[in-house]
């Protein structure tokens, strides 16, 4: 998810807010899984979503439409965040909705969840189950920003993008996501990644798992365990990989690189998480 550079965050604590259902997902009965151990490595933290609210040690809310330094959050996005398009689903989901409604100005509304101030890692596996929204204009995210982004602004901190998915008929994107890390380099900014395409199906059929593999050499993406993506974080010019980084989850709708939602596009659209799983070397 592309942030142009740094602004003022409207935050909210997930604690102040009624996070009641506002629609009923279908929930995929299929999709891979991953594993609660790997070899050499210990479970360091999770978020099973698992209960009745939204864990407030882990997340809190990024609210409004990223105006007036930052319109449509840098990226010509077309929708307002609000806590209320996030919620549970029977205490093992989180889910994100985007819907088509008027908010703030703006003609669509969603939900963005960031971890800042309340976990960030330095390296190791992440898992995130999650089932995908689908639809031209559509944006879901899982990404990361280091945690010195208050201070030194984009890119100067670094963004790891675990999965982003613009969907659309187009090429088939609904059946695409990608894995990207954007960094300062020499002074200009830089970007690096790639995609892995489904080869039967869409993102919005089953769960699927999205992960990175991350120390002090390289990064790594897998799709359901296999690797499509790697990158050497060892040159200078890449050190903002090597502090800690907090989470992001959210669906953007419209912008800069899906484009705008069309006649086509079915309203609402949910991203539903079934974990997210951080593990490190022993």
């Amino acid at each position: 998810m592309l942030q142009l550079s740094c602004c003022s965050d409207s935050t909210t604590p997930v604690d102040d807010v009624d996070n009641s259902i506002t629609g009923r997902p279908a929930i995929p009965e299929s999709g891979y899984e991953t594993p609660l151990t790997y070899e050499g490595m210990t479970l360091v933290w999770q978020d099973e979503f698992d209960q009745s609210a939204i864990n407030i040690d882990n997340w809190i809310f990024q609210n409004g439409d990223g105006c007036p330094s930052l319109c449509g959050w840098g990226n010509a996005e077309l929708q307002y965040y609000t806590e209320d398009n996030a919620y549970m689903l029977e205490d093992e989901y989180l889910v994100i909705e985007a819907k088509k409604e008027q908010l703030g100005g703006k003609g669509y509304t969603s939900s963005k969840l960031i971890s800042k101030g309340k976990q960030a890692f330095k390296y190791g596996r992440i898992d995130i189950r999650a089932n995908l929204p689908y639809g031209q204009g559509l944006w879901p995210s899982f990404w990361m920003l280091g945690s010195n982004h208050a201070e030194v602004g984009w890119p100067n901190c670094g963004e790891i993008d675990i999965m982003e998915l613009v969907g659309g008929d187009a090429s088939g994107r609904d059946n695409t996501i990608h894995g990207t890390v954007h960094w300062q380099d020499n002074g200009f900014k830089a970007d690096y990644g790639t995609s892995s395409k489904l080869t039967e199906g869409i993102y919005n059929d089953e769960f699927h798992v999205f992960s990175i593999e991350w120390d002090e050499t390289q990064i790594r993406w897998l799709r359901d365990d296999v690797v499509f993506n790697t990158i050497d974080i060892t040159s200078a010019y890449l050190s903002e990989f090597n502090q800690p980084f907090w989470f992001i989850l959210n669906i953007a709708v419209g912008g800069s690189w899906p484009g705008s939602p069309n006649t086509s596009t079915v309203f609402p659209q949910y991203m539903l998480v079934d974990y997210i799983r951080v593990f490190q070397l022993n």
